[in-house]
Formats: C-alpha cells, sequence, structure tokens
C-alpha cells in the first residue's frame, strides 16, 4: 500500500469516527447493566479521595489512559499535541495511534520526540499493528516505534475482523503470536496487547501473557466499531455487506474485562470500548481494571485544543470522585470491594473477578 492510501485511510477514519452515527458498535459494553449499591452515610470528605494509582513504574493522578486514536493524517500533528499536553496536565497515560505511516513514509505527523517533551511525567505508549510486527523487520519496525517517541511500553494491536473486511486488509495473521513472543524477548520496554473494540477472550489473553506481554488491554465491543468504520469506506455494494454483518460482532467490554481478570488475577488489565464517563470508569476499576481508556469519546476535543481535552477529562475524573464518594470508598482499592446491586450481569462480572 502506497504512502497516499494510507494517509487517505487514516483520514478517512478520522472522518467517520468524528461522526459517531457512523461508527458505534450496535452492540452495548455491559456496563449499563452494572449499578453500584449506594452509600448514603459515605463518613468521606470527597476532596480527600485519592484517585492515583501507578501504571509502567509512573504516578498517575487519575487511573486513565488516553487510548490510541491516530497517526499518520496531517491533522494528527495537533491532535497528538493536544493529547500529550493534556495528559501531562492530567497526570494520565496517552497511547499514541498506529505508527505504520510514520515507519513506512517517514512522515512523522507529529510523532517524535517533541511528544514526550510535551509529556515528560506520563506513560508515552508507542503502537504497532499486530500484522507489521510480523513482516521480515518486524523487531526493527517495533524498536523504532518505542525510540521514536521514548516510550515507555508498546502496544501491539489485534484487529483481524477489520483487516478481514477492509479493502486491502492484512489477510495473513499466521504466526502473530510467535512474532508477538519474539518482541516481548527483545524489546526493550513491555509490551501491551490491544484489540481495537472486538474484546480478548481469557484464552487468547492467558496465550498472551505466556508469550510474555506484561498488560493485555481488553478492548471490547460498545464503543466504535471498525467494522462499521470500513463499511463506510467501502467502495462497493459487496464489501459493505460484508462489513455490516459484524457491526455487533465482538466480546462487551464488562465481560471481556471480567473474563480476562479471572483467568489472570495479576496481569494489569486496562478497560476500553465502550467508557463513556467517569461512572463507567468506576465500573471498570470496581470490576478488576487496572486504568480505564478512552478514544472516540475525547477525540473531538483533541481536534479543538488542549484545553478541551483538560476538560473532558476533568470531567471525567470528577464524576469518578463522585462514585467513590457514593459508594464510601476513599481511593480505588476501597473502590474494588465497593457492594454492587444484585443485578443479574453485574453479580456474574463481581463473581469472577471476587
Amino acid at each position: 500500500m502506497g504512502k497516499s492510501d494510507l494517509v487517505e485511510r487514516k483520514n478517512d477514519h478520522l472522518d467517520i469516527v468524528l461522526d459517531a452515527k457512523r461508527a458505534l458498535a450496535s452492540t452495548d459494553s455491559g456496563f449499563a447493566g452494572v449499578r453500584f449499591r449506594h452509600c448514603a452515610l459515605p463518613e468521606l470528605n470527597l476532596d480527600d479521595i485519592d484517585l492515583s494509582t501507578a501504571f509502567l513504574g509512573r504516578k498517575l493522578s487519575l487511573p486513565l489512559l488516553v487510548s490510541s486514536m491516530t497517526g499518520g493524517a496531517a491533522r494528527a500533528v495537533g491532535i497528538n499535541r493536544h493529547l500529550a499536553e493534556a495528559a501531562q496536565h492530567m497526570g494520565i497515560a496517552l497511547a499514541i495511534g498506529s505508527q505504520r505511516v510514520a515507519l513506512e513514509t517517514g512522515a512523522d505527523q507529529g510523532l517524535t520526540r517533541e511528544l514526550r517533551g510535551y509529556a515528560p511525567d506520563v506513560p508515552l505508549l508507542a503502537n504497532l499493528g499486530a500484522a507489521q510486527l510480523s513482516e521480515a523487520k518486524g523487531l526493527e519496525a517495533a524498536r523504532r516505534a518505542v525510540d521514536m517517541i521514548e516510550a515507555d511500553a508498546l502496544i501491539v494491536h489485534l484487529n483481524p475482523l477489520q483487516e478481514a473486511v477492509q479493502g486491502g486488509g492484512d489477510r495473513n495473521w499466521q504466526d502473530v503470536l510467535r512474532s508477538i513472543e519474539d518482541a516481548a524477548s527483545h524489546m526493550p520496554v513491555p509490551l501491551v496487547v490491544k484489540e481495537v473494540g472486538a474484546g480478548i477472550s481469557a484464552d487468547v489473553a492467558r496465550q498472551l501473557v505466556e508469550a510474555g506481554v506484561a498488560v493485555i488491554d481488553v478492548a471490547g465491543a460498545g464503543g466504535t466499531s471498525w467494522a462499521a468504520v470500513e463499511a463506510e469506506r467501502a467502495k462497493n455494494a459487496t464489501d459493505r455487506a460484508v462489513a455490516l454483518a459484524f457491526a455487533d460482532w465482538g466480546i462487551p467490554t464488562m465481560t471481556a474485562l471480567a473474563d480476562v481478570r479471572a483467568a489472570l488475577p495479576h496481569t494489569p488489565v486496562i478497560a476500553s470500548g465502550g467508557i463513556r464517563n467517569g461512572v463507567d470508569v468506576a465500573k471498570a476499576i470496581r470490576l478488576g481494571a487496572d486504568l480505564a481508556g478512552q478514544a472516540a469519546a475525547v477525540l473531538h476535543c483533541a481536534t479543538q485544543s488542549t484545553e478541551a481535552v483538560i476538560e473532558h477529562f476533568d470531567i471525567v475524573g470528577k464524576q469518578l470522585r463522585v462514585a467513590c464518594f457514593c459508594t464510601g470508598s476513599a481511593n480505588l482499592e476501597a473502590l474494588r470491594r465497593a457492594p454492587l446491586l444484585s443485578l443479574p450481569s453485574a453479580a456474574a462480572a463481581a463473581e469472577r473477578w471476587t
């Protein structure tokens, strides 16, 4: 695929995801079925609640990750700068979008060490597709991706469904696990593996951790559907029909989170995919997530300004703080033990985790 084709694809993705009605999965994340038992007597000072945590050896003020969004389009320069500056201000982690265009064409689109200058104190995660990692020079590309932004970790994203329904997508997914295992053994930073909206099952998560992966981002169904995105990009009716059939495909985020946490009680887990607000973040933490990630929810703000992104995450943080307050949770560890109402979905998920 040529440079112009890659850039056009990234621009198409931005346009479609910015119009949520064109990209939203028809599957619910599952968090709507979870309710905390309200505590009418919290015996806490709201302002004293501690939302801090640690990730990749760095302290975070909030258990949040700006999930991978964009790389390759010219407007990504401003988007990534706004995200990096906001992540530094808010004390949250930042995962950048795919670095494939930058690695293959030399058009870095703001994905340079300058990004680390904007966010010197927070975790930065580089990003490479599993299909690219499996290529002959995949390990070299992975090292370049990390060095390009002085990253604390490398995200390898799994997107077999998207590639299968995408015109010109990567069809050969043989030996991907072996490539991941090789990278885990030779990379100077930890590996994070994430899906892009169809979820990671407990069995796959176990395989990844056994291969040396340090962190799992379940990235389940309930947010952006990349099958729906590719349906919007399809050049003919046949390709559109094939892609649209999978708009509701995937493991709902809550289910993936509960299953992976139960299978891997000691592995750091990120919950992303349909995390709408700070209440969803609280639910994800309660069900076993170490961090919660947002991408599409903040993309529009990222096209505007750093201040808009800061305002977005300030609201999410305040919502999370109120959720802690109204469950009597003084910190995130207490939130992980907060009682849930006995709704079937919530009870089942909590039972798997606890």
